[in-house]
This record gives C-alpha cells, structure tokens and sequence, in this order.
C-alpha cells in the first residue's frame, strides 16, 4: 500500500524517483507526486491517476526548468483519507513551503492534530492524515531549531498509528529523513549515493546493497552514509542484506503482462522455495530459534492468513493434519485476535504473508507472541516485520512479484506451507526419515508438473474470451480442490470484476444450486479418480446436477478421466500428482483463465481497481 522513494546524491533526483515509482505502482496507482530540492529551493509535482499523468504533468515543469535538483523523494498512491484527486495527492507541503513529506500508513490521532493545527491559524488543504504531519514538523522546526531528523524524532513520539514517513527540508537540501513503524521502508546502499524505498525494487536498478530498518526507528541519509536511531535518538543499527535478484527479474521480459510472466515463473519459484531444505535426510528451515523438543511439543496449529494466503492455509492445513495428526485450524488474519483463540505455550502459529508487513497478520502474530504461541513466519520479502517478530522463518523465493493478483507467491507459499508440515512430521515423529524423503521429493517434482500444464493453456485462454460476458461465475472443489475453488474466484474478482463463488460442492444442495442457470459458467476442480475415488464419484454426480440445470460445465481433473471428460463442455486436463500436491497443477487454469476473462474485458490486468499489492493498515 502507498510506494516511497527517496534519494540523494550525484544523479538527477527526479529521474531516479519517477523510475523508482514506476516499479512500486503495483503498491498504489490513485495519484503519484514527486518533491525535488534544488538551486530552486522545494519543488513539487502531483497528479492524481496513474504515473503517465504525472509525467505529462512533470514535461511540462521541466520544460519551465523546474524540479532540478540532486534530493527527492517521490510517492504513488492507494487513498485511505480522503478521495484520489490532485489535493490529496502526496507529496506534501507545510504551510511555510519548507517541507515536503510523502506517508504510508494512518496516523490514527490525525484529528487531535489537525484541530491544534487549524486553532493556530494554519489552514488544511487536503483531506488526509499525511498533511498535518508536514505542518506540525515545519512547526517545530521553526519553535525549537535542530535538524530534520531531530524534528522527526520528536514528531513521531506524538504519532499513533502505523506509518512510513520520508522528509526533505529545503533549508537542508543534502538529506532526505525518514521513520518507520509497522509499515515498510528498507535503504539502499549506493556508492556516493543513498535510497530509500517502500520495495528494494525502488532501487535495484542502482544497487542490491540494502539494509532493513526495524521497529520505531528513523533514518538520516546522506550522500556518503546513513545514521539510524530510535525514536528517542537512541544509536541504533539496521540490518544490511544483498539483494539476490536483479533488475531483469523486475521488468516483463517481452511478456504483455507482469501477471503472465509471473504465471510462467511459478516453476523456478516452486523450485527456489523447496530448494536447499533437505540436508542429511532432515528437513531444514531459514531461520530456526525452536529446537526439536518445542516443535515436538506442538499440539495444535493455527494459520493465519489474507486473502490468497489465506487459501494457501487451507491447502497447508490438510496436509499439516495427514502427516502430523496435530489438528490445525486455519483463521482469516484480520479476525484472529478478535475472537481471543485459545492458545498456549504448545500452540504454533504458522503466519504467511508475501510482503512480511501485512497490517492484519502483523497483529495476529502480536497477539499469538503475547499468548505465549509459538510462531512461524511464511514470507517473501528478506528482514520484513513478521518474520523478525516470529520464532521461525520459512521464505519463499519468488523474486518480485508485481502484478497486484497474487500467482507464483500462492504456489511459492503452497510449497512452503507443505514443507512446514513435513518438519512437524520429522519432529514429531509421525513419519519415518525415508518417508520425509519421499514426500519432499514429491514436492520437488511438482516445478515439472506445473511446467506440464503451462504448455497446454491455449485452449484455457479461447474459453476465457468465450465466457467473458457471463454475468457470474461459480466454482466448485472438495477436499483439497475447495481451496482451489475459492483461489479460483477470488482470482476472478480481483481482475474481471464479476462475481464469482467457490463453493464445496457438496454443499449445492444446501442453497447454492438455485444459482443455476442456462449458461452459467462453473468451473469444477476434481478430486482424483484415483486417489479419492469415493469423492471423485460424489462429485461427478454433483456435476451432472448442475450439467442437468443447463450450467456450463468447466471441468478441470486428471487426463484420464474420462468420466469427468464425459459430462464437461470444457474439459481442462492435468497431469496425475499426489492428492495433497494437486493443487499445484489445478491452481494454474484457473489464473490463466482469470488472466483471459479481464483481458477480454477490457481491463488492466496488473493493477485492477482499488487493490494494492501489500495492505499495511488494518
């Protein structure tokens, strides 16, 4: 949510940012906005829309030989306080034209702010909480003196809430200030020159040498360096990483689409995320501060999770079950705290997000912390706040992901969330070595398994232009295939913008088959013949039901079911894998024809309306 960059030092400050808030507008597409300082003093540029407007917008000031200058810090945008336009548009200025500050996040006590603000006679001219941020630094400034890290310091103190703040000053115009909390920002370490970043794709085009910032923290950048403190002004150190991909993996490669490449990519990520996990026979995790004896200990598990990590915990959770025999339940992220589950020093909490800062499993993971749980982080994103936070860490390696609908990052945290139940498996004992072997080499199979069903999408893609006028689209799974269904929809909402269900298809009969009708397309994820034959009977029973309605039949299942191939009017075949993997296989036609149904429809496939790639408020 919300995409920041800062710079300093030799190079054109604007063509560093605007490039830098290309690569972050999968984070926010509402407006973008820049603030350079120069010979010219502060100079600012916004529009509201997506960053082409701001560039018509920034010929036009160069053109006028403004927005040179050496500082900046740059902003693209998903609103929270107040609507997408121009005036809400971030940067930021203070009243004395000092300032200029770009935010992501809320701050919760903006209105306590904004009515000491307005009773000094400073007038608001935006609706956001980011605004009276600028002002009150600008005022404390002009009251005590010191630095602009000084000034952020003493702001932040006052601050509630979760936020990224990035500063410039234009009577400092050689550094660029910025403080976190809760909400991503990570530094990038240049020669001569410094950047920040909401993404290490703001930078990666200039440098892979980075550090994380943590916890109530601020940073002042420099050309030569980078100082950090805690909010109190406490010396404080960040964590520095080398980035392990390059700018290739975050541009689209010929592909029309970041979200097409990325489908194509899931076996490298599948690959990657599994790779390096096995040593002598034993699974191993990232990082790992539980021993044997606590995993042994574990007698119940929980997933938490948003939205399409939330499904890849309902596909861990079966497998989680069938190796370990612990029982696992799997929780929406932003309901866990509130319903206060029962847990304990026994309990597991396995946390996924991509991003590592999701704002509702952040919270969970907090709460499960102060419950004494034991927690495990499933992430994509090195150093992030969730797996600094947790017990254990297993990262997926996916490399970025830009399309804002989730595809190679679902599969990456399908593989780890799998891994997660085979070293439960091995700690507690449930499984023989030689078994744990097998199964991880089943999993390493699956990257030529998914690859398999990548070569045979085209006919995947014509049905997709074919049903792109359907007014809803329903999908059906069991057992395993349920979370797939609901994958599958989700998908389709996210990107066409129709309605789509997922349903356990045994539960047609309780109401949801008076959705039916002539035409209706459903989409039908089959159990295996083979290795669930008593529900692959079920539901082709369930299939005809709704075949017999006039439903058009999408039928995805194993190559040789000809049963299933009988009763589809299209027919999607996958190869034969183990039932707990098929997901794998079965995930794969349902993005592909989400990707083709919002294609036909007109529609930006990788930035649908009103999403962000990371939700960093709750």
């Amino acid at each position: 949510m919300c995409g920041i960059v800062g710079y300093v030092g030799p190079r054109p400050a604007l063509d560093v940012v605007v490039e830098g808030l290309r690569r972050l507008e999968y984070r926010g597409y509402d407006s973008a906005g820049v603030a350079i300082i120069g010979d010219a003093g502060l100079q600012v540029a916004k529009k509201q829309g997506r960053i082409e407007n701001l560039d018509k917008l920034i010929a036009t000031e160069i053109a006028e030989n403004r927005l040179a200058g050496s500082t900046g810090i740059g902003h693209t945008r998903w609103a929270t306080h107040g609507p997408p336009n121009d005036r809400n548009a971030h940067p930021h200025v203070s009243a004395d034209g000092r300032i200029a500050i770009v935010h992501n996040g809320i701050v919760e006590n903006y209105s306590e702010l904004q009515r000491q603000l307005e009773a000094d006679g400073v007038e608001l001219v935006s609706d956001t909480d980011s605004e009276t941020v600028a002002h009150v630094v600008a005022r404390h400034l002009a009251a005590h003196g010191g630095s602009l890290a000084d000034a952020t310091r003493a702001v932040c103190r006052r601050l509630q809430g979760a936020f990224t703040l990035v500063l410039v000053d234009a009577e400092q115009p050689d550094v660029v200030v910025a403080a976190r909390r809760n909400s991503p920002l990570v530094i990038g370490v240049g020669d001569g020159e410094m950047f920040l970043g909401s993404d290490v794709a703001a930078f990666i085009e200039f440098t892979r040498e980075a550090v994380e910032l943590g916890q109530n923290q601020v940073v002042e950048l420099h050309r030569d360096g980078y100082t950090v403190t805690d909010f109190a002004g406490a010396a404080a150190a960040g964590k520095p990483f080398h980035i392990d991909w390059d700018l290739t993996a975050a541009e689209k490669g010929g592909y029309e689409h970041f979200m097409l490449k990325e489908i194509d990519e899931q076996p490298a990520a599948v690959r990657d995320t599994l790779s390096g996990h096995l040593e002598a026979g034993h699974i191993v995790l990232d990082e790992q501060r539980l021993d044997s004896q606590e995993l042994r200990d574990i007698d119940k598990v929980f997933v938490v999770g948003c939205g399409t990590a939330y499904h890849a915990g309902l596909i861990g959770k079966q497998a989680i079950e069938h190796w370990t025999r612990v029982p696992v339940e799997v929780e929406m992220a932003s309901e866990f705290r509130y319903r206060d589950p029962v847990l304990d020093r026994q309990t597991l909490v396995v946390a996924i997000s991509q991003s590592g800062e999701t704002a509702d499993t952040l919270e969970a993971v907090r709460h499960a912390i102060g419950q004494r749980a034991r927690v495990l982080a499933i992430c994509n994103t090195n150093g992030a706040q969730i797996p600094r936070e947790s017990d254990a860490v297993l990262y997926t390696h996916a490399g970025p992901e830009i399309g804002v609908a989730a595809t190679k990052t679902f599969m990456a945290q399908v593989a780890a969330v799998e891994l997660v139940g085979l070293a439960l498996a091995q700690a507690r004992g449930t499984k023989y070595g030689d078994e744990i072997v097998r199964e991880y080499e089943s999993l390493c199979a699956m990257p030529d398994a998914i690859d398999a069903v990548l070569a045979e999408m085209d006919p995947v893609r014509r049905m997709s232009a074919e049903i792109a006028d359907a007014k809803a689209i329903l999908f059906l799974g069991r057992h395993i295939g349920y979370p797939v269904a609901l994958e599958g929809a989700l998908k389709l909402k996210e990107l066409a913008y129709m309605h789509a269900e997922g349903f356990p298809a045994g539960e047609l009969k309780h109401g949801p088959i008076a959705l039916i009708e002539q035409g209706l397309p459903v989409v039908v994820v089959m159990p295996s013949p083979s290795g669930r034959p008593v529900l692959h009977q079920k539901m082709l029973s369930n299939v005809a039901e709704i075949r017999a309605r006039g439903a058009r039949t999408i039928v995805i299942s194993e190559d040789d079911d000809d049963a299933a191939r009988s009763l589809a009017e299209n027919f999607v075949a996958v190869p034969r894998v183990p039932t707990l993997l098929s997901p794998f296989v079965t995930t794969v036609p349902l993005q592909v024809l989400a990707a083709g149904v919002a294609k036909a429809r007109g529609f930006d496939i990788d930035k649908p309306r009103n999403l962000a790639k990371s939700v960093t408020v709750e």
